[in-house]
């Protein structure tokens, strides 16, 4: 007998298919099989005895979102996350996919890691993971990884992230070498030379703490350098974690001229500023680092026109001793799989910078087109069975003690958000039933 699920009197939301408004969805095994429009008055239930029904009455449906951006730690690092905890904290927040970024131990710059790294997710089976390979090997920005090796083994793109290219010529040749196996290259855009001992944004709060400030100029000049790479070559490039004004500004004019440049910001980087660093608050140390008022402004202008494209968690779990330390010897990184929504629903959806389709367009259908996932992004029938189901008007109150990850590092610990994702569904299974994730870690 099929697995049926039925999704009734939810609002859905779905660009890709321009379709908005009140649907039924009717999902068998893992795929969606019909999409019927309220108005129809069409008795679906009839037709699909057996079912599952979820009745998404006041609740919002949206195709399953996907995280281009993410550490799962694993493996080597288990002690911070494991794909167990990760996926499970994914699926809390709402996402079906995740690609994960290659700094574990060892690297990911080799078919057996990421091999390792898919067929644990597989025997877990609880959402997507797509791994990133490494540009460089070691991460060490000096001789390329074996890109097409990365491509056969499953990787879906390819970063340094957490280290910079450096070395402009090597950061050219994997943008030519990925554009050979239609992999997208995902830049870490930080000029160590200027960064030098930095360890939050430079400007009035690092100056009151006393702390060694990060200029902006850091991130800019590395966006500057790789848009001019990628119109040099002709080939894509995206921009991982933009935080500051003049680079939504240059990935703007570079758009506006043809460069085939995409970008991603963090809701972070719209939601607090480096104040949220007073008082030494090692849970906001991130890289890069928040910024100003001003930063926030110009990245939800990004946002609302269309510069910034996807908006990622770089979720960073880290163990609670490598936090609890003084400022300057803290891990950067915040876990953020668990508040991405709310904080998303709360700072663009509620104050009306961005509507809900804008949203999804960057949070699952924009996220599928960069990482080319067939299948994913949409809930038209024929479509994989990945569904986000999401309350809007529910408020609550962020509880890191309670999060899945292993990670408990977050600067929004007690704020007050609205949008909780009540169920995740990833190819048919119900994950996260009524904001509850079903599987335990004994599993």
């Amino acid at each position: 007998m099929k697995d049926k699920i039925i999704i009734k009197n939810g609002f859905v939301v779905d660009p890709k298919s321009s379709r908005q408004g009140y649907f039924d969805i009717v999902i068998i095994d893992d795929k969606i099989c019909e999409v019927i429009q309220k108005d129809n008055k069409y008795n679906c239930i009839s037709s699909y005895d057996c079912a599952r029904v979820i009745d998404a009455t006041g609740m919002t449906v949206v195709p399953g979102l996907i995280d281009v951006h993410c550490h799962l730690r694993d493996p080597g690092l288990e002690y911070k996350e494991d794909i167990l905890s990760g996926s499970m904290s994914a699926a809390k927040g709402g996402f079906t996919s995740v690609a994960c970024m290659p700094n574990t131990k060892p690297v990911a710059d080799n078919k057996t890691v990421i091999e390792y790294i898919k067929n644990k997710a597989k025997r877990i089976g609880l959402v997507n993971v797509y791994p990133i390979g490494a540009i460089s090997k070691g991460l060490e920005g000096l001789e390329l990884a074996e890109i097409g090796e990365l491509k056969e083994a499953g990787a879906v793109a390819i970063s340094d992230d957490g280290n910079p290219v450096s070395n402009s010529s090597l950061m050219k040749k994997a943008l030519l070498y990925s554009s050979y196996f239609d992999m997208p290259v995902i830049s870490h855009c930080e000029d160590l030379s200027l960064v030098e001992e930095g360890v939050m944004n430079e400007g009035r709060m690092s100056t009151i703490l006393g702390l060694k400030g990060i200029p902006s100029a850091a991130e800019e000049i590395m966006v500057a350098r790789d848009i001019i790479l990628s119109e040099y070559t002709g080939v894509p490039v995206h921009i991982a974690h933009v935080s500051t004004r003049l680079s939504v500004e240059l990935i703007r004019k570079a758009k506006q001229r043809g460069v085939q440049v995409t970008a991603e910001t963090c809701p972070h980087y719209f939601s607090i500023t480096d104040e949220a660093c007073d008082n030494f608050n090692t849970n906001a140390k991130v890289n890069p680092p928040l910024r100003t008022q001003d930063d926030i402004e110009a990245i939800i202008e990004g946002l609302s026109d269309g510069t910034i494209d996807i908006i990622a968690t770089d979720h960073a779990p880290h163990h609670i001793d490598e936090k609890n330390v003084e400022f300057n010897m803290a891990l950067n990184g915040i876990s953020g799989f668990e508040t991405a929504v709310g904080l998303c629903v709360t700072n663009l959806i509620k104050s009306q910078r961005i509507d809900m389709a804008d949203l999804i367009c960057k949070m699952s259908v924009n996220p599928a087109r960069l990482l080319k996932l067939p299948g994913k992004g949409c809930l038209d029938a024929g479509y994989d069975a990945d569904v986000t189901i999401i309350d809007l008007n529910s408020e609550y109150r962020v509880d890191s003690s309670k999060f899945y990850s292993k990670g408990k590092n977050t600067p929004f610990n007690n704020f007050l958000l609205y949008g909780e994702v009540k169920y995740t569904i990833v190819g048919g299974k119900i994950i996260v039933d009524g904001g509850n994730v079903i599987c335990s870690l004994t599993n």
